[in-house]
C-alpha cells in the first residue's frame, strides 16, 4: 500500500481499482475500509488524588471530566475509563456517565431501579474495586462535548482512589481513576 510523505496510507489507482473493476478510486478506498474507523484524536484525564462522598444522589467526581471537539458530525466518541472505589464495609455504590447534562450508557431503568453505568456492593475495608466505563457514543455534533463521571453511595462513605480504611499501612494502597475519549471517524 502506498503512503504519503507523513506516512499515512492512501490508495493509488494501481493499488485497488484494478481489484474492483468498474469502481471509482473513492469506492475502492471505501470497500477496503480506508475511509473510516480511524482514531482522529484522544483526550484523557487521570485522577490520582482521593475523593469521598456520603451522597446517596449522583455527584460529580472532581477531576474526572474531559472535553473533546469532534472534527465531524459523523464521528463517534469511544469513552473508556475506570473508577477505583471502595464504598466502605457493607455498602454499595453506582456510577453514571454524562455527556453534558445527559446521562448516557446506562441500562434501562425499571421501577425503583435506576439506569447506571456500573454498580457494586463491597463487604470489606481493604482494597478497591475498579468500576469500568466502556461506551461508544454517537453525539452527531462538531461542537465541544464534555463527558464526566458521577458516583453515589448506598450508605456511609464512598472512597475514590482509596480503600475503606485508608490506613497508613501496606494494605491500604491508593489507586487512580481515568476517563479517556477517542474520536473515531465514520
Amino acid at each position: 500500500m502506498a503512503t504519503t510523505a507523513a506516512g499515512t496510507p492512501y490508495v493509488e489507482s494501481s493499488d485497488l481499482v484494478a481489484n474492483y473493476p468498474g469502481t471509482s478510486l473513492a469506492l475502492a478506498n471505501h470497500i477496503d475500509g480506508l475511509d473510516g474507523g480511524k482514531v482522529l484524536q484522544v483526550v484523557s484525564v487521570t485522577k490520582v488524588d482521593t475523593f469521598t462522598t456520603t451522597s446517596t444522589s449522583f455527584v460529580d467526581v472532581t477531576g474526572l471530566t474531559a472535553s473533546i471537539t469532534p472534527a465531524s458530525t459523523s464521528s463517534v466518541i469511544l469513552v473508556l475509563g475506570k473508577i477505583g472505589m471502595n464504598p466502605r464495609a457493607n455498602s454499595g455504590a453506582s456510577t453514571q456517565l454524562l455527556r453534558g447534562a445527559t446521562v448516557i450508557g446506562g441500562g434501562t431503568a425499571a421501577g425503583s431501579r435506576p439506569s447506571v453505568m456500573s454498580s457494586a456492593f463491597v463487604n470489606a475495608l481493604y482494597g478497591t474495586l475498579d468500576l469500568s466505563v466502556n461506551f461508544l457514543d454517537s453525539p452527531v455534533s462538531a461542537a465541544a462535548l464534555t463527558y464526566k463521571m458521577q458516583v453515589r453511595v448506598v450508605s456511609g462513605t464512598l472512597g475514590i482512589n482509596t480503600t475503606g480504611a485508608d490506613g497508613d499501612n501496606n494494605l491500604d494502597g491508593r489507586t487512580s481513576s481515568t476517563l479517556t475519549l477517542m474520536e473515531i471517524s465514520a
